[in-house]
């Protein structure tokens, strides 16, 4: 099986005066097409700098990043724009979502910028909005302004999925909700999804694990089987 996504030996510095700080040390993994992948690591391990090199939001210092057969980091600025519009989904802690616009509005603004986008209403339907569609940010809990940000990711038919601690600023029960729902739209619609958050306990929910630490892969693990979102206890 080919993989879907792919960093050889990536290093990240960033200098700040004279000072010169390695986010990233040789970073080398793989994830397959349709996997749900969980980057996992303390505050300052990296991983949300994988992330950005991947949603081409950050360029990389050397070495290789790719997305199918396309390199990210040969990617020129107005490439980038068009490849983090075209390409990437991205699902943050914080939802991002623009107050003076309803749920659906939220998702239409996204739809309008690229060619073949699924209807706005579809999408929130399908994330179980069907019903608080023409609500405000305000008027939603957050459990529900989550769903809007994933329904307009989603919405753009993006190849990659990319969630920055998805359920940090949800309770317990909300989280699971929302991690449930990712998860059934990679298992239904073939969807590649990366997750980075320091929660351990999000692992069986993974199809593969990279571990980092400092900069570096600690460990990449496989799961023979991976459990529904129900399964998980944390």
């Amino acid at each position: 099986m080919d993989s879907f996504v792919r960093f050889e030996n990536v290093t990240k510095e960033y200098r700040a005066g004279d000072v010169v700080v390695t986010a990233l040390q040789g970073v080398s993994f793989e994830i397959m097409k349709g996997e749900i992948c969980i980057i996992l690591g303390e505050s300052g391990a990296g991983k949300t700098t994988v992330l950005n090199i991947l949603g081409g939001m950050d360029t990389l210092t050397s070495g290789k990043a790719y997305l199918g057969e396309k390199e990210i980091s040969l990617l020129n600025k107005k490439e980038l724009t068009a490849y983090r519009r075209e390409d990437i989904g991205f699902v943050f802690q914080f939802y991002n979502l623009i107050p003076n616009l309803t749920a659906i509005e939220n998702v239409e603004i996204v739809t309008q910028m690229i060619k073949d986008p699924l209807p706005a209403e579809q999408v929130l339907k399908d994330v179980g909005l069907e019903d608080r569609m023409y609500h405000f940010p305000a008027q939603l809990s957050g459990g529900e302004q989550q769903r809007v940000a994933i329904a307009r990711a989603l919405a753009k038919r993006p190849r990659l999925l990319l969630c920055d601690e998805p359920t940090g600023a949800l309770d317990y029960r909300t989280g699971r909700q929302i991690l449930k729902l990712l998860q059934d739209q990679s298992r239904n619609n073939g969807i590649s999804v990366v997750i980075v958050t320091h929660n351990s306990a999000l692992t069986g929910m993974a199809d593969r694990i990279i571990r980092l630490k400092s900069g570096k892969v600690v460990s990449i693990k496989e799961n023979e089987r991976d459990l529904s979102v129900e399964e998980i206890e944390w």
